[in-house]
């Protein structure tokens, strides 16, 4: 495998199919003591990106805990 002129390799397609390396799939390149590592990026989300905005406009808690409990 060689290194194009503009930075490119070229993963052999059994690799991309045994790693799931398919069209736009995104990875990251991670320097390591031994050399590179090329891994897929993962999918999921950090915890807090899922809740992050979930409330909307800030409140104070003493009116959240008056509204929940019906006041």
């Amino acid at each position: 495998m060689k290194i194009s002129e503009r930075g490119q390799i070229t993963v052999p397609k059994p690799l991309r199919d045994r790693f799931g390396l398919y069209k736009n799939v995104e990875v990251e390149i991670i320097s390591t003591k031994e050399g590179i590592l090329i891994q897929k990026r993962s999918r999921s989300k950090h915890p807090v990106d899922s809740v992050y905005g979930i409330l909307g406009q800030p409140s104070d808690t003493d009116t959240y805990i008056e509204e929940v409990r019906g006041r």
